[in-house]
């Protein structure tokens, strides 16, 4: 992949993902503040709240994200916070959404406390020694569109498509192990570091207790490990329009399937099947004409809003767009 350098300190867009597992009693009187003080900074980009914590990306001027940071660093409890920084040319948001969910990452399992019975950080710099350990399962809890652009060498991929898959996924393996007579050492990984503090809780939880995930995930190894030390293979999926970044968190080329959310090499858009905001070769046989005359008005409307100057807010999401 080609890269283009997007070091903090030589673009105009910060970008900042943040999460906290901490208990909120009232997660409405944190969101209508918060959510007035990001239009005040005009901040975009989505943050979730819940009983369990707070999760988001969000992206602003490095004046407004410091200020954010700040902010959200006196919410109590969260001082501390896992935070990490990119930066990106253009704005890689389209407005600003703060939710209130059942879970700021959801994994549909009942009694699970990342706060305190998450497994074992893993600094980056110790993760080589780790997951080189013949004795240790190396496990991606990311989904399947994510892992396909990259992963580390040697990691088992659970083919998830949503994270809700995950705790079954587990609980088989789990099965198996015990019928080999197994207690197997498990370092677990994801992009920046929430879905594994969950999935390693469950693992705990279900009776797992040697068991290790990446501290700040795939973002900060890959910030923080030079390439030519690296195990990690290809690239970083993120959830915005940045789609893929690589090692210092330089931007890729891939670019996005607006209509089934796979990420897109230049080669897959070159493809007889892609067409720009419709299908790739990835869905072109999975969408049905119904769905397929909605992405083309999509599409038009996209283009139309461009030509007059103005945004389109339909543009890349639909019920369809594929989850964490």
């Amino acid at each position: 992949m080609q890269t283009v350098n997007l070091m903090p300190d030589n673009l105009p867009i910060r970008v900042v993902a943040l999460y906290h597992f901490v208990h909120i009693p009232d997660p409405q009187a944190v969101r209508d503040p918060l959510y007035a003080f990001c239009v005040e900074q005009g901040i975009k980009g989505t943050i979730l709240l819940a009983h369990e914590g707070i999760n988001g990306t969000m992206a602003g001027s490095r004046t407004a994200i410091d200020a954010l940071a700040a902010y959200l660093n006196r919410i109590d409890g969260c001082d501390g916070m896992e935070i990490k920084y990119s930066s990106a040319l253009d704005m890689p948001f389209r407005r600003l959404k703060i939710k209130i969910k059942a879970e700021i990452v959801t994994m549909g399992v009942a009694d699970i406390n990342p706060s305190e019975h998450a497994g074992t950080y893993v600094e980056a710099a110790e993760w080589n020694a780790l997951i080189s350990d013949p004795d240790t399962l190396v496990i991606d809890t990311r989904n399947d569109y994510e892992v396909a652009i990259g992963t580390f060498q040697g990691a088992i991929n659970p083919h998830t498509t949503n994270f809700r898959e995950f705790p079954q996924w587990l609980k088989k393996q789990q099965a198996e192990w015990q019928k080999q007579g197994k207690t197997p050492k498990l370092a677990m990984f994801c992009t920046g570091g929430i879905r594994c503090e969950k999935s390693t809780a469950l693992a705990k939880n279900i009776g797992l207790d040697d068991v290790y995930h990446l501290k700040g995930g795939i973002l900060r190894y890959l910030e923080d490990i030079p390439a030519d030390n690296s195990l990690w293979q290809g690239d970083c999926f993120v959830f915005d329009d940045r789609v893929a970044v690589s090692h210092g968190l330089t931007l890729t080329d891939y670019d996005l399937c607006h209509a089934c959310r796979m990420p897109l090499t230049p080669d897959e858009k070159t493809h007889a099947s892609y067409k720009p905001g419709v299908s790739c070769p990835h869905c072109a046989d999975k969408i049905d004409d119904a769905r397929r005359g909605r992405y083309e008005e999509r599409q038009k409307q996209m283009q139309l809003a461009k030509q007059r100057g103005v945004e389109h807010l339909g543009v890349h999401y639909d019920k369809h767009q594929k989850k964490a």
